[in-house]
């Protein structure tokens, strides 16, 4: 067995090496990642703290604290890129240190649970691949763990302490992501009965101070959201104070999924323990287990993934809150689990990680129309790399199920760092809207007005430090627009290039399967869009 402060705190060398690939290969991926730092940047610029703003129009959609600490950053180190993307990264990094400390509460007695556990989180797939995303959602699993550490600490019976820290991390929540945060800690909260002596024998006690709890995030949630709701206008108060999050769940403007969409993708976002044979027959030890941890962790998460597969806007990184307790309750089944590892139990997640290397081999050969036409600069040593990690896996002599465990964590950070490199090699250039980004700062500074054709998603605001919005314009308005600025420019995008013989614009590059180009108002070839 691995000894020592690497096997207890080895897992921040996948977090560090997936931090510094995505820091290497890859700038801020539009649309996502560019739309946040461009909302950061323009409530920086405006010195306006309250109200989020996109393109010169207040910003509903997310609530501002991911902002504010871009902003904090910025406030010590000057404005800079590299500030904003570590931020969920270092969010990512806590609830790794939080997943260890959770297990030490929930299991003081067993001390090897704590050392699974955030193996087996910093493994997964899906947590590996948004773990250097600059998004909400690892922002919003901190706080929720924050959340559930007070509340498992209130079950325990520091019924005080455990819902103040409650109550501080749900209205936090709320502040990074909306009301979402309550419904991460409702079911384990309104049934704890069930796994709480205390809420047994207190039940008075219990639920009024819930009650107290989510008045004090309340009271949190709207300290900002009423002075922003007054100054970003009637629209801007309607969607914060309702629209936003009663359209997610009932009828949703984005992500609209069916029901089941998340159990078949299961596999593959907890990939590679659900593949993984060991894990399987380790699920055994806690069937009719009457563990109190057991039955809270399972509380957490499955009425919650119910929940979130009846709500209508579905997507991935929805789930990664739940990601710790899930790895909780498989290092509780594991812990328990003295056999030697068995070889063969390796084949089914190898197989996979083989498939992808192959893929990657066989990628530049393969004729698919959908496939951007620098998919041929992808090196094959990238495939080989991938296969040999695994041939590495499967011939090693493992004497202990952990080795195992940390065995697979490291192969499946390499090679999602290995994917990572592969695409942003081949697929780089068609990301990188930082040239363009500069090009319209440069227009903007010499006085041009400068349109957007279609939805403006702030992509260039951050990246080219623009102070001004784009004037947005749908096609049908193309050419007034262009006639009442003739020294004007437009932003567009189209499936082909211009004619050599016509007019060219004065910017042009690749761009997510199509073209970007930047023309001269009195020059643009109207036919292309």
């Amino acid at each position: 067995m691995i000894k020592g402060w690497l096997w207890r705190y080895g897992w921040l060398f996948p977090w560090l090496v997936l931090i510094a690939v995505s820091y290497l290969v890859r700038g801020p991926l539009p649309i996502d990642e560019t739309r946040y730092l461009g909302v950061a940047w323009e409530m920086w610029q405006r010195h306006d703290f309250l109200v989020p703003y996109l393109n010169g129009e207040p910003y509903s959609h997310k609530p501002p604290l991911l902002f504010w600490l871009f902003q904090a950053g910025w406030a010590v180190w000057g404005v800079n890129e590299w500030w904003p993307r570590l931020v969920a990264p270092l969010f990512a990094l806590a609830g790794l240190y939080l997943t260890r400390i959770m297990a030490t509460r929930l299991w003081p007695d067993r001390p090897r649970i704590a050392i699974l556990a955030p193996w087996i989180l910093a493994g997964c797939l899906l947590w590996a691949v948004f773990t250097p995303m600059t998004m909400f959602d690892m922002l919003l699993m901190a706080l929720v763990m924050l959340g559930m550490l007070g509340l498992f600490r209130a079950g325990s019976g520091h019924l005080l302490t455990g819902w103040l820290v409650v109550g501080l991390a749900a209205g936090l929540g709320i502040l990074a992501k909306g009301p979402v945060m309550l419904l991460h800690i409702a079911f384990a909260s309104l049934l704890a009965p069930y796994w709480s002596e205390t809420a047994r024998q207190r039940p008075w006690a219990w639920y009024g101070l819930l009650v107290a709890a989510i008045l004090m995030a309340a009271v949190i949630a709207f300290s900002w959201a009423l002075p922003a709701a007054s100054a970003g206008g009637e629209a801007y108060e309607q969607a914060i104070l309702w629209h936003q999050t009663a359209n997610r769940m009932v009828d949703s403007f984005a992500h609209l999924r069916p029901v089941w969409w998340y159990l078949p993708l299961l596999p593959l976002l907890l990939f590679p323990w659900l593949l993984w044979p060991a894990q399987w027959r380790a699920f055994k030890t806690l069937a009719g287990m009457h563990d109190p941890a057991v039955r809270f962790l399972l509380l957490w998460t499955i009425p919650t993934l119910i929940a979130f597969s009846l709500i209508s806007g579905k997507q991935p990184q929805y789930l990664l809150p739940l990601f710790p307790a899930t790895a909780l309750l498989f290092a509780r089944a594991l812990a328990d689990d003295q056999q030697a590892p068995r070889r063969r139990d390796l084949l089914l997640p190898a197989f996979f990680m083989v498939v992808i290397g192959l893929f990657l081999l066989l990628l530049p050969h393969l004729s698919l129309e959908k496939l951007p036409d620098t998919i041929d600069r992808i090196s094959s040593l990238w495939g080989i790399a991938i296969v040999l990690l695994v041939a590495v896996l499967l011939v090693w002599k493992w004497k202990q199920l952990s080795n195992v465990i940390v065995a697979l964590t490291l192969v499946t950070t390499m090679v999602v760092a290995l994917l990572l490199g592969a695409v942003f090699q081949a697929a780089g250039p068609i990301y990188d809207i930082r040239p363009a980004a500069l090009f319209l700062s440069g227009l903007q500074q010499n006085g041009a007005p400068v349109a957007h054709l279609g939805t403006y998603h702030n992509q260039y605001h951050f990246l080219g430090r623009l102070e001004q919005p784009l004037t947005t314009i749908r096609t049908s308005g193309l050419e007034k627009w262009a006639d009442a600025h003739p020294d004007g420019y437009v932003v567009g995008y189209h499936r082909r290039l211009p004619e050599k013989e016509g007019p060219q614009p004065l910017y042009i590059q690749p761009y997510r399967g199509q073209w970007l180009s930047v023309w001269p108002a009195r020059h643009l070839q109207r036919s292309l869009f």
